[in-house]
């Protein structure tokens, strides 16, 4: 029990640090090379640590007759925090999305569906990021003289490019969605994903707004903002309350939805067309 509570600790304390680089990535902000390494160093240590208790677990799972996929639920739920399966899951799934930006693909859209971008305000930025990333990179690469240091800090830039252009491929490749059925699926990437049902929305408008905060920021009022390069420029009215879930799982209430897309008219104009249920 000692070691499966130090292993939950160690685990939970990675993330604000790791979700800090994530929401800087986000807004485009490039942590400096320091905060960087010392940040994805503490990582591996603690998944070094994560690695030997859950062996552990799981060979205890196995040895009382647990299948192997049950073994190792079991042993992942008993060590790793639900924010730190989410955190894990969304870095996942952005990179992921790699493959399928190369592919022109897009996920959760089908045919009849409207797709809406959201990406227009964050784009210039987070090539601007990436650029500053790729020099940094390269200048790191001449000026560092020791062989292990300049491996070490090699793979922790590659990383952060890598991490940079697959949240920008995560929002490219999982749009805003207008489905035949009046329903309205909201997104940012990997990391937000609400749907909004026909019989929930009561008035949409385009009302372009700059409000300050984080991505996904909830008033007490009970009005919801996903903000994209600090701004939103469509507001959904709903008619009773929506249960949503923040990035690492905490839940929440929203009676207005206020979010960004590229062309905020054509979203409103399809969700406005759509059947009204009887």
């Amino acid at each position: 029990m000692t070691r499966i509570r130090a292993a939950r600790i160690a685990v939970t304390a990675v993330v604000p640090a790791e979700l800090a680089l994530v929401v800087c990535l986000a807004a485009g902000v490039r942590p400096p090379g320091w905060a960087l390494a010392a940040t994805e160093v503490l990582l591996v240590g603690v998944l070094l640590l994560e690695a030997r208790v859950l062996y552990g677990l799981y060979a205890a799972e196995r040895a009382r007759g647990a299948g192997r996929r049950a073994a190792g639920r079991a042993a992942v739920r008993a060590v790793v925090p639900v924010q730190v399966r989410r955190l894990v899951l969304h870095e996942l799934r952005a990179i992921a999305s790699l493959a399928r930006w190369t592919l022109r693909g897009r996920h959760g859209v089908r045919p009849g569906d409207l797709a809406a971008a959201y990406t227009g305000p964050q784009t210039a930025m987070m090539y601007g990021l990436l650029f500053v990333s790729v020099v940094e990179t390269v200048a790191l690469a001449v000026l560092i003289p020791w062989p292990a240091v300049h491996r070490v800090v090699l793979v922790l830039d590659v990383y952060g490019i890598l991490l940079v252009l697959a949240l920008q491929a995560a929002c490219v490749t999982r749009p805003h969605v207008v489905r035949p059925d009046g329903s309205l699926r909201i997104r940012y990437g990997a990391l937000f994903d609400l749907v909004v049902p026909p019989d929930a929305v009561a008035s949409v408008r385009v009302d372009r707004r700059y409000p300050e905060g984080r991505l996904v920021t909830l008033s007490d009022d009970g009005v919801l903002d996903l903000i994209v390069g600090s701004q939103t420029s469509v507001t959904v009215e709903l008619n009773r309350p929506l249960p949503f879930t923040r990035p690492l799982g905490a839940t929440g209430e929203a009676r207005t939805v206020r979010f960004h897309a590229d062309d905020p008219r054509a979203l409103v104009t399809a969700l406005r067309r759509q059947p009204t249920p009887s």
